[in-house]
């Protein structure tokens, strides 16, 4: 049996040159490929003195850092399970983390251990230990005179290499397991679809405590041996200073816009640049159309999600058609069905079920759930309303928890906000079901202004009279600065539902 530890496919691409340059961070640390196997070796070393052993969880909460990352790749080469944390969870939202995966070490930041040590010890967690944004830390002092392993643990292609946390908008979170082969398939498939060339240059300005920036991001850059130009969070001002460098950028729609307000951001930035990509959130066609005219780009939009990593892309060669999410990617199967599971045809809108090599075996310690979540044929029932062109081509209409039922009608949110996007003087909107005393839920739409004109409730309400069937209309809109999102930049609906759940009563 070969080794199907997803560190080890990584290690035979590592570049022959001492020279090449993995992590090049905008603070001035740097990270050789060819340190990789001495650094991650000794936190292997380190994590094996603390009884880490292939199969036992490894939880992370720490700032993005070069070490984080090695760390990560420790895990993997000692056939831990990874388990990285959002940096915004709180000490009670970590507990239940800590309390669901019964880790064997806890790692966190610094200025969070005094509040999060008593929790992993009423957890059960043996060893806690901090690291910090510069590398500084519990962690780091401990790796002084240990000695790097060589061993890179085997592991079967099913076995898990990390677990990830859904966000939990709809109870409890539920930890996604991944496995070796899971992640390795993706990562390949990737490489290929996008392109991927031995000289390309990554700006990196994504969490790594999620699929989009550590799965997608860097396995296709270690897949590459690619330099990565690393930066800490996204900054507008650094990225434009250091696009001319790069050829490939991983974003999420917040990314773009931002870029777009500033005068600066030109199409000579870009001059350098092979391809943008935007994902974790929907990209609006407006934005897609002002970022072409502005550098002659095309934005790449693709879709995933925690249980699958990368789902569908937008073609590299080929159209990229703003407000779809392109076909389903090599070896990975898609049907838009009912609710018994009966692909339902062509053009209809139904929930998006896929299957392949990258869908994960289930999530931790529910076995009930994830039951639910999988129809008899093995296929994953997404939640994701979508509906399938012809050729195959995806697009995501919403999620089927933000489907609001309106007089025994069904509504489609995304439907309403491609509508209220178009107005002059709107930048963005978000769509919710409210509970209503006659029609079960109503509609209500809460938009954001450009302040270029004057938007209001009646304005709003007035335009889309005559371009909506009368129940999709909204009963309220509200006018707000900016809506809710969490770090991946996805709109929170459930946010927005707690504000707004008691206007109709």
């Amino acid at each position: 049996m070969s080794n199907a530890n997803l560190y080890a496919l990584f290690l035979e691409r590592f570049p022959d040159d001492p020279s090449a340059l993995f992590l090049d961070d905008v603070g001035g640390r740097r990270l050789y490929y060819s340190e990789i196997p001495r650094r991650s070796g000794q936190i292997h070393a380190l994590l094996h003195q603390l009884g880490v052993e292939k199969g036992d969880r490894v939880v992370v909460q720490v700032d993005k850092s070069i070490e984080a990352v090695l760390l990560y790749l420790a895990c993997l080469r000692a056939g831990a399970i990874y388990i990285p944390l959002n940096t915004a969870y709180t000490p009670n939202e970590v507990a239940y983390f800590l309390q669901d995966s019964t880790p064997r070490v806890f790692v966190c930041t610094p200025q969070n251990k005094a509040a999060l040590a008593p929790i992993a010890a009423k957890a059960g967690v043996s060893a806690v230990l901090s690291l910090g944004a510069s590398g500084e830390g519990e962690l780091t002092d401990a790796l002084a005179g240990v000695a790097a392993s060589e061993q890179i643990v085997e592991v079967a292609a099913d076995e898990l290499a990390a677990i990830l946390y859904t966000s939990g908008t709809t109870g409890r979170s539920k930890g996604a397991m991944l496995s070796h082969a899971n992640l390795a398939s993706n990562a390949q498939v990737l490489f290929d679809y996008w392109h991927w060339r031995s000289d390309d240059v990554l700006l990196h300005a994504l969490p790594i405590f999620h699929v989009h920036g550590l799965f997608v991001a860097l396995h296709c850059a270690l897949l590459g041996g690619s330099r990565v130009i690393f930066m800490a969070r996204f900054d507008v001002g650094k990225v434009i200073a250091k696009l001319p460098e790069a050829s490939v950028m991983m974003g999420v729609p917040t990314f773009y816009t931002r870029l777009l307000e500033r005068p600066d951001f030109t199409r000579e930035t870009c001059a350098g640049m092979r391809l943008f990509i935007s994902g974790s959130a929907p990209l609006l066609a407006e934005t897609h159309r002002e970022f072409e005219a502005r550098t002659g780009h095309r934005i790449l939009e693709r879709y995933g999600m925690t249980e699958a990593g990368m789902i569908t892309s937008n073609p590299y060669d080929g159209e990229r058609i703003a407000g779809t999410v392109g076909f389903a990617l090599p070896g990975v199967n898609a049907r838009v069905a009912d609710e018994h599971g009966r692909e339902v045809p062509r053009g209809e809108t139904g929930v998006l079920e896929i299957s392949g090599p990258n869908v994960f075996s289930g999530y931790w310690q529910m076995p009930d759930k994830t039951a639910e979540e999988f129809r008899s044929d093995g296929w994953f029932i997404t939640g994701d309303i979508a509906s399938m062109a012809g050729d195959g081509r995806v697009t995501i209409v919403g999620r089927a928890k933000d489907l609001i039922i309106s007089g025994g009608f069904n509504v489609y949110p995304k439907e309403i906000e491609a509508q209220i996007d178009e107005l002059p003087g709107v930048r963005e909107s978000a769509v919710i079901g409210v509970p209503h005393p006659d029609f079960g839920e109503g509609v209500v739409a809460v938009v954001v202004p450009d302040g270029s004109a004057g938007v209001s409730e009646e304005s709003v309400v007035a335009a889309l009279r005559d371009r909506l069937a009368r129940f999709k209309q909204p009963k309220r809109v509200f006018i707000a600065s900016e809506l809710p999102r969490n770090t991946m930049g996805k709109v929170q609906k459930n946010v927005l539902r707690d504000s707004y759940q008691d206007i109709f009563a």
